[in-house]
């Protein structure tokens, strides 16, 4: 492309002396044809030729040979000298669309302050271009210098007078990616100022506002939105989401309100039937849904959120119908009705259903989950293979999705009693991919339940170069060392830095009271389980807390406690071996 885009060029620049040559030939007599031969083209006398035509001819050659210097430069990877020549042919020629390619070189090698200065002399050889103008507002931004934008933004908005509702509109978009929401704030408030008979400027306001964490100010510029323009939906759940966040119950009375003056928003009707749902308002948040469908039967859009409505409310009943109907329209997203209904399915224990459901989900967030849920089917059903078969046929399209899908085949050989076959498996796979956090992780605790800390401790070391802040592993590491009572110094640093990294991580927390209980600090193993636990009820967390419990000597209150955990975890064998182990 960019050899012909040369030869194009130079055709162009050779064109003209040519023509030129050409025209002066033709004023010259006629010559007999047959003498023709004998004059050598090469040796006529020159014409004398003006400043002008060789001043034309040098600019036209230097700006053809320059621009083909810049070009060449960049696609080699010169940047510097690719800028350089296209900025200092700007400066000579002063053509706007010359200095228009060099600003944008300019930029895409982040060199802003150059490419301003470009900017800034296009406006002075075009001061009435509006794309000059917003090369430099755009340039402004990338430079990080918000504060000198508001004379170019507001020079935009009157320029452009008749669409200033849509370009206050763009102004929270155009700078979404700055990180200082105050200082947008007030470049917003500057610029909307002006043209506050305009609903759109208070909205432009109150959407800064609320970026800015300026809520009640926020709140006041929607609320003079809705004033202007009482109709307006997307003002009304801008306000009521800020509302909400304060108060659910008064966001609920605004939606009502406007649901009063404009029954057909909805959008906002949707959203006070999720706020109805979080606030645990089923039957009214139902009357909402039956006025969806009512005004819109057979409009997705509408079936398929109160469908998620309805299952969220715990109303299978209509979710399932809803999903069901979606599934004879033209809804495109089928993937994702058959994945909520395979649910459905599931939980009502009709797991052949489900798993013709799952089967059809071939695309979209939910294929990888349903590729696992209908291999833990076939899992339960006993079809080992199966599933695995199920599992290898699918395919991730990513590496992630790759790794999830190896590591649900681990986990189902390992829940079919196959923990050797587990191992053995991530092993193979890590050796395609040693440098993959994700096996790396998993293959250590597969190689702990084989009764091989040494292969763990090698992975999780590997790991922990690769990702040194991976708290999890640090926390692995920790236990494993904790739980064979060795190296317990090592251990209380790996422990002590996972949970400076997550401190109310409650695995973490168990651990670390697994360790002091090793270091024989039974009151402060006892505190740190039992905060533990109360974050989260887990059995091997109970195994733990019952043992430190009866090492403390309050051996009635430990087998108390194991016992109504086991009733709660009737199928943890480790709580079943803590209560072997402690009873006499």
């Amino acid at each position: 492309m960019l050899t012909k885009l040369i030869c194009a060029v130079l055709a162009l620049a050779l064109a003209g002396p040519i023509h030129a040559a050409g025209e002066e030939a033709s004023k010259e007599p006629a010559k007999d044809p047959a003498k023709a031969p004998e004059r050598v083209p090469a040796k006529a006398p020159a014409k004398k030729r003006t400043a002008a035509q060789n001043a034309g001819e040098d600019l036209l050659a230097r700006t053809v040979f320059q621009s083909l210097v810049g070009e060449l430069a960049l696609q080699r990877g010169d940047t510097n000298l690719g800028v350089s020549a296209w900025a200092d042919l700007a400066r000579r020629t002063r053509d706007p669309a010359v200095i228009a390619r060099a600003a944008e070189v300019a930029a895409a090698a982040k060199q802003y302050e150059l490419a301003l200065d470009l900017a800034r002399l296009w406006l002075q050889v075009e001061p009435a271009s509006t794309r000059a103008r917003q090369t430099e507002s755009s340039l402004l931004l990338l430079a990080n210098r918000i504060d000198d934008l508001a004379p170019q933004l507001a020079g935009l908005l009157e320029q452009d007078k008749a669409n200033a509702p849509g370009n206050l509109m763009h102004l929270n978009r155009m700078l979404s990616r700055h990180t200082d929401k105050k200082a947008v704030q007030r470049l917003v408030d500057r610029v909307a100022t002006p043209y506050s008979d305009l609903p759109e400027a208070h909205f432009a306001m109150g959407l800064a506002a609320a970026n800015a964490e300026d809520l009640m100010r926020a709140q006041g510029e929607f609320k003079k939105a809705l004033d202007q323009r009482p109709d307006w939906e997307a003002a009304e759940l801008a306000y009521a989401q800020l509302l909400a966040r304060a108060s659910v119950a008064n966001a609920i009375d605004s939606l009502n309100e406007f649901l009063a003056r404009k029954p057909d928003a909805r959008e906002a009707r949707l959203t006070l039937a999720r706020l109805l749902i979080s606030e645990r308002k089923y039957g009214e948040a139902r009357a909402q849904f039956d006025r969806l469908l009512k005004d819109s039967p057979d409009n997705p859009e509408i079936i398929y959120p109160v469908a998620m409505l309805a299952l969220q409310s715990g109303d299978a009943a209509t979710g399932r119908a809803q999903l069901e109907k979606l599934l004879n329209s033209d809804f495109p997203d089928k993937s994702s009705v058959h994945f909520f209904l395979g649910q459905l399915d599931e939980e009502q224990k009709k797991p052949d259903l489900a798993l013709e459901h799952f089967r059809q989900v071939t695309a979209g967030d939910q294929y990888l989950p349903a590729r696992s849920r209908a291999a833990q089917i076939l899992l339960q059903q006993g079809k080992v293979e199966q599933a695995r078969a199920m599992l290898q046929a699918a395919r991730g399209s990513s590496t992630t999705e790759n790794t999830q899908l190896i590591l649900a085949e681990a986990q189902l050989l390992r829940e079919a009693g196959r923990g050797d076959e587990s191992y053995a498996f991530l092993e193979v796979e890590l050796a395609k991919q040693p440098d993959n956090p994700e096996l790396l992780y998993e293959t250590a605790l597969a190689a702990e339940r084989q009764d091989k800390p040494q292969i763990l401790e090698k992975h999780l070391r590997h790991l922990l170069k690769l990702k040194p802040d991976h708290a999890h592993a640090l926390n692995a590491l920790g236990y494993s060392l904790a739980e064979r009572n060795v190296r317990l110094a090592e251990a209380q640093k790996l422990l002590g830095r996972a949970l400076a990294l997550a401190p109310e991580d409650p695995f973490i927390m168990d651990s670390m009271g697994w360790l002091l209980y090793r270091q024989g600090k039974l009151p402060e193993a006892l505190r740190t389980l039992e905060a533990a636990y109360a974050i989260k009820a887990d059995p091997e967390i109970a195994a733990h807390l019952g043992e430190v419990l009866w090492t403390s000597g309050r051996k009635d209150e430990a087998m108390r406690f194991l016992n109504n955990a086991a009733k709660q975890f009737p199928d943890s064998e480790i709580l079943a071996s803590a209560l072997k182990k402690l009873q006499p």
